[in-house]
């Protein structure tokens, strides 16, 4: 696969990038490192990554992703040179005490503050890409489908973490910035505040973006057009739903290995609800009629993609990467694409 240019930016990534979450939780160290390896060996040279990973999230793993990503630098000499690293600085703590003490507020310090803990932890001198994990303000995410005006509270404004940025920036720390579960209006308004003020532009947003989740397609995919923000998609297979590995037991089954099925407080998340799994049923159903296994067909969805710079994929082993990496090059032909854009017609966005 061909490297492509990220957005408005002098980096060149690969189309499809390793998202970590995983590691540290799912996966041990060493198995960690073999994944890497061969992502590296398969052409990968995109890492993200984030300071609250591993999930789900708790306070004993909180960092542990970006350590092992660190140790895999210091024991693989030029590794770090090869790949373009993107981590997160979390947002309000979301009920997670064991960030910044559950404070409900970024602000600027905590952000300069963030990034040093990610660049010890990470064992090297710059991020490429750091992005704001979610918004530093009232605004639906992770499932949430309204906004409430009737909760916005005081904030660090977008203007103070663009200065934060620039300080990064300037110091050499951090080449581009990005968000993360972020809205039209905060991606205009980020790009807006930062044009008035020469502060960083945002490079990225990295949202969710797969089969039982077009949300992005009402509205944020012309704003990162126009405004030419690039998209770096996560979770294409849904949770593991758009694999077809849920499709006979559901989330229940004892013997089955997947996020959704080992961890109850993801089953609570809008991945678990009903009418997601319904939908993505849909969908494997859909890719098997067409001589497609669900993963190759969701993926192919997200890789050809026109809104899609690079697809982050999620792996818990060696064998489900060269699955997905597998799936590079599929096309979908217009009739399949036809009859996906009719399942969504009928079941919409369930995880949403």
């Amino acid at each position: 696969m061909n490297l492509v240019t990220l957005g408005r930016s002098e980096l060149r990534v690969s189309p499809i990038c390793l998202g970590t979450m995983t590691f540290g939780e799912q996966v041990g160290e060493a198995s960690a490192h073999a994944i890497l390896d061969r992502a590296l060996e398969r052409g990968i040279n995109f890492l993200d990554t984030a300071e609250m990973y591993s999930v789900p999230p708790r306070a004993e793993t909180f960092g542990a992703t970006e350590a092992i990503l660190g140790n895999w630098f210091a024991s693989r000499p030029g590794a770090r040179e090869k790949v373009v690293l993107a981590t997160k600085v979390a947002g309000p703590s979301r009920g997670m005490p064991w960030i910044r003490g559950g404070a409900p507020d970024l602000k600027p310090a905590d952000i300069l503050a963030a990034c040093d803990a990610s660049l010890k932890r990470l064992q090297t001198d710059v991020i490429d890409l750091y992005q704001i994990h979610w918004p530093n303000r009232n605004a639906p995410s992770f499932g949430a489908l309204y906004f409430d005006p009737a909760r916005d509270d005081e904030n660090s404004s977008i203007h103070d973490q663009l200065e934060a940025f620039a300080r990064l920036v300037k110091a050499g720390k951090v080449r581009h910035i990005g968000l993360s579960n972020e809205t039209p209006y905060g991606v205009a308004e980020f790009v807006r505040v930062a044009e008035a003020h020469g502060l960083p532009r945002v490079l990225t947003v990295q949202n969710p973006y797969c089969l039982i989740n077009r949300s992005l397609d009402n509205g944020l995919d012309e704003t990162m057009h126009r405004l030419g923000v690039a998209l770096i998609p996560y979770s294409p297979l849904g949770f593991g739903l758009l694999t077809g590995k849920y499709d006979e037991r559901g989330f229940e089954d004892p013997g089955n290995p997947g996020r959704m099925a080992l961890f109850e407080r993801m089953k609570q998340q809008r991945w678990g609800r009903p009418a997601s799994l319904a939908a993505a049923r849909r969908y494997n159903a859909l890719a098997r009629e067409h001589g497609l296994t669900p993963a190759r067909m969701a993926l192919a969805w997200c890789y050809t993609n026109w809104r899609v710079a690079s697809t982050i994929i999620g792996v818990t082993s060696v064998s489900q990467l060269d699955e997905d990496l597998d799936a590079w090059g599929t096309t979908l032909s217009g009739e399949l694409l036809a009859a996906i854009d009719a399942v969504r017609l009928d079941m919409r966005d369930p995880a949403q």
